[in-house]
């Protein structure tokens, strides 16, 4: 007995499995051709000028820093490598500039501490989350601090100072160039490691601050060790300590943090680094980071670091990616212990 023969599609059922056989290959072709476009995007990078944000204003140290890797960078990437500053709102203009830009690494961002320590101290209004809004490419280097009191300070040593603080709370003052910067950080970092508070005086900007440590009305701050060499041959400040890994050349007998009891103080100077939006190419980033890496690594580039205070790090996008998780958990750590409030004026 013969099996019975299948009908055949009708019309109408043929027509519908001609679109769907149609929709499906022109979907494939969207993805190849946005899969070779991308390939070929990515091959060519960099094919036009490229925009390097800073959110300061030029002519500090974040400024200076990232125009010497410019144009390093430009020689090396075969294109301008353009700062363009963006100054206010503590940087956060420039953050959100770039965490809005599309991810082709033609706008990249040039940042320091702000990055992470603005999220923390205002939450969404700041405008963008740090954890997952950039790709990093590279730290560039830090700028250390370096404790300092009046010359003829009662305080000789930051054992002297650490003795008195201790005592009991708000036995010591510390100047800053206002709340939640980097000088005000790292002295409340230091309350929560002794563990008893001292007495936050913030000023508009670090100038007014030093003068008045200088003058003995407060006790000690953390100042960048750009320019302090001045004053300190002036017999103005006295260094207490200084937040580097290892001893200064210009300071061969002033102790680091860590040799005082506080190993890995040298993670809080103020980082000025790279970042690029999130989801960008990892070729893109490489070529970047390459670059970067290429720029950092001249002697005369180091030297111009140098004169500016900075410490060159020059770390792989990934290590950096670490740092700045570890820059994030720390800060937040020491605003919630010292209820750091945002200075909003």
């Amino acid at each position: 007995m013969p099996y019975p023969s299948l009908p055949s599609k009708n019309p109408i059922q043929k027509r519908q499995l001609s679109r769907s056989l149609l929709f499906i290959s022109l979907v494939y072709l969207i993805i190849v051709v946005q899969f070779l476009s991308t390939s070929h995007a990515v091959e060519a990078y960099p094919s036009r000028p490229i925009r390097l944000v800073v959110g300061f204003a030029a002519g500090g140290p974040t400024d200076v820093i990232a125009r010497v890797i410019a144009k390093e960078m430009s020689e090396t990437l075969a294109q301008p490598v353009v700062v363009d500053n963006k100054a206010g709102a503590s940087s956060m203009i420039a953050t959100r500039e770039v965490r809005n830009s599309p991810a082709d690494g033609y706008t990249l961002l040039f940042s320091s501490l702000g990055m992470n320590v603005n999220p923390i101290l205002l939450g969404e209004a700041a405008g963008y989350n740090p954890k997952t809004d950039f790709t990093p490419i590279s730290n560039a280097a830090n700028l250390p601090l370096v404790a300092v009191t009046a010359y003829n300070s009662p305080f000789q040593s930051m054992q002297d100072l650490l003795t008195l603080a201790k005592s009991k709370p708000e036995a010591v003052s510390f100047a800053s160039s206002g709340s939640g910067g980097s000088g005000h950080l790292a002295a409340e970092l230091l309350a929560t490691l002794i563990k008893q508070k001292m007495l936050h005086i913030p000023y508009k900007g670090n100038g007014p601050a030093l003068l008045e440590v200088m003058s003995g009305r407060v006790d000690f701050m953390f100042y960048p060790i750009i320019g302090i060499a001045d004053n300190v041959a002036a017999k103005r400040v006295n260094i207490l300590a200084v937040g580097t890994a290892k001893r200064l050349p210009q300071f061969p007998d002033k102790p680091t943090m860590s040799e005082i009891g506080f190993p890995g103080f040298e993670e809080t100077a103020p980082w000025v680094g790279m970042l690029a939006p999130a989801k960008t190419a990892p070729a893109i980033v490489d070529k970047l980071y390459s670059a970067m890496n290429k720029a950092l690594a001249k002697p005369e580039v180091r030297t111009q670091l140098a004169k500016l205070g900075a410490v060159v790090v020059a770390d792989t996008p990934a290590e950096f990616q670490a740092f700045l998780k570890r820059d994030y958990e720390r800060w937040e750590n020491v605003i919630k212990a010292a209820a750091v409030k945002a200075d909003l004026n």
